[in-house]
């Protein structure tokens, strides 16, 4: 009984601690970048308590882009995206946390910042949707798929901040 206790003890924690490690993509577009928005978006996943385990500054090519917006490649709108983010530079990230997929969605706001509530990213920052700054994954799955994308495995930086205990709980 000791023992399935310990062990029913030790599953929770080791989940709990999985789900601390679940990793997003979010990334800064051009727009973002021209307005000096960088630091402001890092800064509110910073105090959010999730952690920056990658970052780059880059101008992404149209092939990158048309791999990353693969699933709108038969949308209207798809050779004007891909366009527009190829204008400029972009800073591509990797966040990690508890519920990171999800809760990093609700700050971004809804896709079209009409619909974006004040106190959300592009509640504050923007007006229309083919500026809204900022691209966020909106699955662990696309999560996934997109640091791979965008990043070497020896790009994302493994480190334990000293906060995580003030974070999170055991």
């Amino acid at each position: 009984m000791v023992v399935c206790t310990i062990l029913a003890i030790f599953s929770f924690f080791s989940s709990a601690m999985a789900a601390n490690k679940e990793r997003t993509f979010l990334m800064v577009k051009p727009d973002g970048v021209q307005r000096g928005l960088v630091g402001k978006i890092i800064k509110r996943f910073e105090n959010k308590g999730f952690k920056l385990v990658a970052m780059k500054f880059t101008w992404p090519s149209e092939e990158l882009l048309k791999q990353h917006y693969k699933d709108l490649e038969g949308r209207p709108f798809f050779p004007g995206l891909v366009k527009y983010m190829s204008s400029g530079p972009v800073v591509p990230m990797v966040w990690e946390g508890l519920n990171v997929v999800k809760t990093g969605r609700f700050m971004l706001g809804e896709t079209n910042p009409k619909d974006s509530n004040p106190g959300t990213l592009r509640g504050d920052y923007c007006v229309q949707v083919g500026r809204n700054i900022i691209h966020g994954s909106d699955s662990v799955d696309s999560a996934n798929k997109e640091i791979d994308l965008w990043f070497k495995k020896d790009e994302l930086i493994s480190w334990q901040p000293a906060t995580s205990a003030w974070i999170y709980e055991d």
